[in-house]
């Protein structure tokens, strides 16, 4: 396991429950048994702060925490964007991230493909809540 992964997965500054949410979602994966629990606090058509609470491995956890520390004041349709890229990833390897984007590359790439519906799941669980 690459180390880097963990490191992104130690990060837990949003790893709270928001108690004054507008939107909230839970969600499992029926391939490992990953729980995820996502709320948001969306303003204006932006995302204005997120928390989470999961049960689930490492990858899944860097997941979470690195979309949480990156959605914070995007916009939903950015948000959206980045979610279908993020599907997309692991089956074309013409997909560019743009720029703000680009820490995501470390997570979604070829060689985590095994890990795919782990790293999805906080996404799949954000687009869930929001209803997108």
């Amino acid at each position: 396991m690459d180390l880097r992964i963990l490191e992104i997965a130690s990060n837990t500054e949003n790893n709270k429950i928001l108690d004054n949410h507008t939107h909230k979602s839970k969600n499992k994966n029926h391939i490992c048994g990953d729980e995820m629990e996502i709320s948001l606090v969306v303003k204006n058509n932006k995302v204005v702060d997120m928390g989470y609470q999961c049960k689930s491995c490492v990858y899944c956890q860097a997941s979470v925490s690195l979309l949480s520390q990156n959605i914070k004041n995007k916009s939903l349709d950015e948000i959206k964007d980045l979610i279908n890229i993020c599907e997309n990833i692991f089956e074309n390897t013409k997909v560019m991230l743009e720029k703000k984007w680009t820490n995501f590359k470390e997570l979604f790439d070829k060689k985590n493909v095994s890990r795919k519906e782990c790293l999805l799941l906080p996404m799949r669980t954000v687009l869930k809540a929001l209803k997108l």
